[in-house]
């Protein structure tokens, strides 16, 4: 990525909101006999995103000076991707613009609902979690330092909890800053080493072997996989070129390396799905044969859509499955650490007035 790809994906980065919108009208716009250039005017207009304002005038000045849109986006290409770009130069040239357009803002809108639904799946595991924290955290900082002493004057031996408990809260009163800034320090470091590849290369290869969460994350490089294989072959882009350009619109550096050494091998003439049956582990059997089908009818392009929604419908029952595993366990976490805050702190003061008592 040269610097000025860099500096435009600091400056101008686009929601997804903007790049369907501007997708869409786009789309309306030139569908109705507008040229790109009186759209583009129009498009910005309506606008009132500041960064989206930035690329559209940069657009309408290429344009101005004569050239073709694509041409104009090439210079904000980390903000629209390869693939954006790609499938707009197609449509100029074939004169699909209008089409091209089309399909980009349905298929934007679906990667939001796609991202949306993995987002929903996670939601509630998060807020029980955080419950879970700050209720232990109240009763540790707020409660427990007000019998404290009274459990300390107790001439007798405390439960192990208790004891577990007093010895938790006083190392959190002593070294809790330290351990805040030891966590703060461990993420800024973990983030940092994700910028180098060879990190984050493995860390990907380590979330694809997690119960569920890998299967989620192949469910969701395969759905993207066949979207934008389908979205490419339907604009005429060769079966080589179309996967260069998907293997850098996945999000997991293990799929855009396996893609990229399949387009190496499609180039030399063998099969796509060939190389997918070899590699079992990142495309299910059932992905290999469908598209070892579609390759053979010369349907390819109509098989990655089906294969898309196929396992769009996969991943809807992999994540309701994941919650239904996860509500539960959480629920049960919370109560285990609730449980033994609760009985660290009452059964001493359950046994004080026992003793009282007698």
């Amino acid at each position: 990525m040269s610097w000025s790809d860099k500096i435009n994906n600091l400056l101008f980065r686009l929601s997804v909101k903007d790049k369907v919108m501007f997708a869409r009208h786009m789309d309306l716009m030139t569908r109705s006999g507008m040229q790109p250039l009186d759209a583009l005017t129009v498009l910005k207009k309506q606008t009132t995103s500041k960064p989206f304002l930035v690329v559209l005038d940069g657009l309408i000045k290429s344009v101005q000076g004569g050239h073709y849109l694509s041409d104009g986006m090439e210079q904000y290409r980390a903000v629209f991707g390869d693939f954006f770009i790609n499938l707009i130069r197609v449509g100029e040239t074939s004169g699909t613009l209008s089409e091209n357009l089309r399909y980009l803002a349905d298929e934007l809108t679906k990667q939001a609902e796609l991202q949306q639904k993995i987002k929903g799946a996670m939601a509630y595991p998060i807020v029980i979690l955080v419950a879970t924290l700050g209720i232990t955290g109240g009763m540790s900082f707020f409660i427990f330092p007000k019998i404290l002493p009274v459990l300390k004057s107790l001439n007798t031996t405390l439960p192990l909890s208790t004891r577990i408990f007093i010895s938790g809260s006083q190392f959190m009163f002593t070294y809790g800053l330290w351990v805040l800034l030891a966590v703060i320090a461990l993420l800024v470091a973990f983030f940092l080493l994700l910028r180098r590849r060879p990190f984050k290369l493995a860390w990907h290869g380590f979330i694809l072997k997690i119960p569920y969460v890998g299967l989620i994350s192949t469910e969701i490089n395969i759905i993207g996989m066949s979207r934008t294989l389908n979205l490419l072959l339907r604009g005429g882009i060769k079966i080589v070129e179309a996967l260069d350009i998907t293997s850098n619109t996945l999000s997991n550096l293990v799929y855009q390396d396996e893609i990229k050494r399949i387009a190496e091998t499609v180039r030399r003439g063998n099969p796509m799905s060939r190389e997918m049956i070899e590699n079992p582990r990142l495309f299910p059997s059932t992905y290999a044969q469908m598209s070892s089908v579609g390759e053979n009818t010369g349907k390819l392009d109509e098989t990655m859509v089906f294969l898309a929604d196929f396992y769009e419908k996969e991943l809807d029952n992999s994540t309701k499955n994941m919650s239904s595993i996860l509500e539960p366990a959480m629920l049960l976490f919370m109560g285990l650490i609730v449980l033994f805050v609760a009985v660290s702190i009452i059964t001493p003061i359950y046994s004080l007035t026992q003793s009282l008592g007698r």
